[in-house]
């Protein structure tokens, strides 16, 4: 299963908090995960969770065994 938790370029080489894994609303966002942190923090989000969208065109393979 995949889901989508960022669907905007503008994010594209940030760093960005949601809310949680469930609940994808943006609450802050930057170009270093204290950025993005500090941004959710002073919305009252007490455990945010964090992410970096990759630039466009970056491909990223995972491999789980």
């Amino acid at each position: 299963m995949e889901k989508v938790l960022v669907n905007s370029d503008k994010y594209n080489g940030q760093y960005v908090a949601i809310k949680s894994a469930t609940d994808n609303t943006i609450i802050g966002s930057g170009n270093t995960p204290e950025e993005a942190l500090n941004k959710a923090l002073r919305k009252g989000i007490k455990n945010p969770f964090l992410l970096y969208v990759p630039d466009e065109g970056i491909v990223h393979i995972y491999y789980v065994s």
